[in-house]
Formats: structure tokens, C-alpha cells, sequence
């Protein structure tokens, strides 16, 4: 795509369509692609989807909106315990869910987008997670296969984006994001800041324009915390 920029979220994503496998970025709630999300919210005619996400956001923000309208068909995330729907349509088998460690997860993706198919690590042998996979030896310690992912769409959230798609994460939104980005036949990216090519210094990129085929500037972004801890005024 020449032009990369496309005008709102609505734009960005035509051409997800049920069944497919998506990639979405974020930890929590911090740093997902929340505009994109919402529009996919309001097309609940796109459904039985694959969503691959460190979590599902809470029951009312986040990809809880898409869990709330049924469209998601499948879960491969590190941590459900935010949000009750999911839990009741996991136990009730409504929802398939694949667990995998925080790490692995993240390397899974990151492999994926590499060109990398598979990869061994220790993490995960000897419980659940090693059931039905390939198990080597390697300087005495066991290692199981795992098998790397790619999704039809990759959605990310950036701070700052230039029109050519490179992209810069801020601070612990950075996350999940750039390697979703590298992982995705089609990236779209969301980015507070949209600038022209040049603003940008090329030190600071996390990650590069050739990744990204869909941007544009977001507006108005919400930014919830989970949960909000502070000290009393006495401590």
C-alpha cells in the first residue's frame, strides 16, 4: 500500500472477517489498540474470531467489549483474571482458551514474525503446558517444542507514528506491541501523535514502517488502569 494512512478505525479495519486469527497488543489495559477494538465492537457481525492477546481486557473496556458480543471463538492469552465473562464462558465452554506462559507468548509471537516456526524452551515442562508436545534434552535439562504464531491481522497501539508507519512505543505501553507487529499479514497500527516522515528520530523507532500496512491517529484515548493503588495521605 503506498499510502499507509487511512482516516479513522472504521477504515482501518476493513477486511477482518469472521474466522480470522488477530493479534492485539497490550498488557492489561495498557497500551491496547482501544479504537480499533471498539470499532470491531460495533460490527458484531464479525465473529467466531481468534484473538491472540496477553489478556482480554476488563468486562466493559478492551477486548471485553468483543467477548460481551460473542465474537470471539478462541483465546490464546497469558492471564484471564480480570474479567468475569471470561471466566463464566471458559467454564462453561463457550469460549476455548489456550494458556501459555507471559514469555513464552511473547516469544511465540516474536518468533513468529522472524520467520521462525517453532523454538524449545524449559519453560512449561513437566505441567499441563507440555501435554502432546515434543520434549529434547539439551546440557541435561528439558526443553518442549513450541510452535511460533502469525495472525491475518496484527492491531497495535503506538505513542508516536510517522505517515510511513514507523512507530514509537512509550514506556511500558511498548509491551506486546512490537512483536504483534512484526507477526501480522496485515499490521494496523493506532498512534496518538500521527507526524510526517522525518519528525521521528530514527534512534528512537521501536518499530519500522516496512512492518506496518494501516495507520492513523486516534483521538480522545481513554487509558484506564485496572485497578488504581494508592497510599493513604498519612504513609
Amino acid at each position: 500500500m503506498a499510502n499507509k494512512v487511512v482516516a479513522n478505525a472504521e477504515e482501518a479495519i476493513e477486511g477482518i472477517k469472521s474466522g480470522m486469527t488477530l493479534m492485539l497488543g497490550g498488557f492489561g489495559l495498557c497500551g491496547i489498540p482501544e479504537k480499533c477494538i471498539a470499532a470491531l465492537a460495533a460490527r458484531p457481525e464479525i465473529k467466531d474470531l481468534t484473538c491472540i492477546s496477553n489478556n482480554a481486557g476488563v468486562d466493559d473496556f478492551g477486548l471485553g467489549l468483543l467477548l460481551k458480543n460473542h465474537q470471539i471463538k478462541k483465546m490464546v492469552s497469558s492471564y484471564v483474571g480480570e474479567n468475569d465473562e471470561f471466566e463464566r464462558q471458559m467454564l462453561s465452554g463457550e469460549l476455548e482458551v489456550e494458556l501459555t506462559p507471559q514469555g513464552t507468548l511473547a516469544e511465540k509471537c516474536r518468533a513468529g514474525g522472524a520467520g521462525i516456526p517453532a523454538f524449545f524452551t524449559p519453560t512449561g515442562y513437566g505441567t499441563e503446558i507440555a501435554e502432546g508436545k515434543e520434549v529434547r534434552e539439551y546440557n541435561g535439562k528439558k526443553y518442549i517444542l513450541e510452535e511460533s504464531l502469525t495472525s491475518d491481522f496484527a492491531i497495535v497501539k503506538a505513542w508516536k507514528g510517522d505517515t510511513k508507519g514507523n512507530l514509537i512505543f512509550k514506556a511500558t505501553a511498548r509491551n506486546f506491541n512490537p512483536v504483534m507487529a512484526m507477526a501480522g499479514k496485515v499490521t494496523i497500527a493506532e498512534v496518538e501523535h500521527l507526524v510526517e516522515p522525518g519528525e521521528l528520530d530514527p534512534n528512537e523507532i521501536h518499530t519500522p514502517g516496512i512492518y506496518v500496512n494501516r495507520i492513523f491517529e486516534g483521538k480522545n484515548y481513554e487509558k484506564r488502569i485496572e485497578q488504581r493503588t494508592v497510599r493513604s495521605a498519612e504513609g
